[in-house]
């Protein structure tokens, strides 16, 4: 296995240990009977199939129409190809979040990660089957790796799963950092950079009206740069009290997952 995959495998479990010890990884509030086995088949597909056949797919496209391309980052300075995947994969991924709670059809593939009454560690990767198929990055990022960046890819993803785990884990890391007084001008400008606990967690909260909650903005993925540049962050520095959706009727693990070839029931509107 590459290195780059034993260390995000090792932060990943890392935060499940976490949760383990400090707030029940195995039973959320909330939860439901198919929570745990559709966020198992969610991830397990992601990691084994999907992002690996996009990205050889994304590489492969590059090759198709773009061959005397290949390799051509491999002289460029890591910051310069670090801040490709940057533009390519974080921001892309931050509009297509962000169409994905605009687009009711989009909606429908990205429901499932926030169907969960509870946000963890565990829903990282629970999106429907075709949301990461689909998802503009991972193609982007297969074109660069061909184009010569994989050994920037390699750090990349490295930090950027760092950043996701700890913003989706309720271990909230940076609670105790707001509340020390000297720490406070260097939050301010963490809280800016990439995604917490708090701006994170505020995307996924149930009730619109509860002061905290923004489900309409705090998209950012690695970068919570992006909602500041495009005006969609919301900045309190504390946590709903409730996670999920409102106002929609129930579905099922096999709509999650595999929409729209299986459907239990049309959504009418987005959250």
């Amino acid at each position: 296995m590459a290195p780059e995959l034993i260390l995000v495998a090792s932060i990943f479990f890392f935060f499940v240990l976490l949760e383990v010890v400090l707030t029940g990884f195995f039973r959320k509030e909330g939860q439901t009977k198919g929570d745990g086995v559709f966020e198992v088949i969610s991830s397990a597909t992601l990691i084994l199939f999907t992002q690996p056949l996009v990205l050889a797919m994304g590489a492969g496209v590059a090759a198709l129409l773009m061959p005397e391309w290949q390799g051509v980052l491999k002289d460029w300075s890591f910051l310069a190809v670090f801040g490709l995947f940057l533009i390519f994969d974080d921001m892309t991924q931050y509009w297509w979040h962000r169409l994905s709670h605009t687009v009711p059809w989009l909606y429908k593939l990205h429901r499932p990660h926030h169907n969960a009454e509870y946000l963890s560690i565990r829903v990282v990767y629970r999106n429907n089957f075709f949301y990461y198929l689909l998802m503009p990055g991972i193609w982007f990022s297969g074109a660069l790796i061909y184009f010569g960046g994989a050994w920037v890819y390699a750090v990349y993803i490295v930090i950027k799963m760092s950043v996701i785990y700890g913003a989706h884990s309720d271990v909230r890391w940076d609670a105790p950092l707001y509340r020390t007084a000297w720490l406070s001008p260097v939050m301010w400008v963490v809280e800016r950079t990439i995604s917490t606990p708090a701006t994170h967690s505020a995307h996924h909260g149930k009730h619109a009206d509860d002061g905290v909650t923004n489900y309409k903005g705090n998209y950012g993925n690695l970068l919570f740069f992006w909602d500041v540049l495009f005006g969609t962050a919301k900045i309190t520095r504390r946590y709903p009290e409730k996670m999920g959706v409102e106002n929609l009727p129930p579905t099922t693990v096999g709509e999650q997952f595999f929409w729209p070839i299986i459907r239990a029931k049309d959504v009418p509107n987005i959250h």
